[in-house]
């Protein structure tokens, strides 16, 4: 018996590439300019510059992992995708810190045309995350032929 291939549409590896493209310049980002990430991060956060280290290597590796190819590696996409979206979820907290506070960085501060789309865009990142780690078709549905 032969098994059904599912084969991607091209949008879905577009924009699962896309993500891993803004998730691998973004973790670059935050490994060789901490700078700006350190400074939006909240106080209460522990080892700060660790912690921005880590995420940079967090959102490299889950761009990598989206970037498998399926049944290369089982479950590792699925895994990335899963990660990617808590990362986006555990750094809105930051992004929240950097709206309301109205923090610098580079001697610049944003106006709310930029904080109020980056806020409401979060939770579209986590599912787009989901979507391009295969944990999630809502709320589309694949087609099995």
């Amino acid at each position: 018996m032969q098994r059904a291939q599912h084969k991607e549409s091209l949008a879905r590896r577009f924009f699962r590439g896309l993500l891993a493209l803004i998730y691998l310049v973004a973790g670059i980002a935050h490994i060789r300019s901490p700078g700006g990430f350190l400074a939006i991060t909240p106080d209460w956060v522990p080892f700060a510059e660790q912690v921005i280290l880590l995420t940079g290597v967090a959102e490299i590796a889950g761009a990598i992992g989206l970037l498998i190819p399926p049944g290369t590696i089982p479950r590792l996409r699925y895994a990335a995708g899963i990660g990617l979206a808590l990362y986006a979820l555990f750094v809105f907290p930051a992004n929240i810190n950097h709206a309301v506070n109205n923090i610098p960085i580079g001697g610049q501060t944003a106006s709310w045309l930029y904080h109020a789309p980056r806020l409401a865009f979060q939770p579209v990142i986590i599912w787009w995350a989901l979507i391009a780690g295969g944990v999630t078709d809502w709320p589309f549905r694949r087609q099995n032929s």
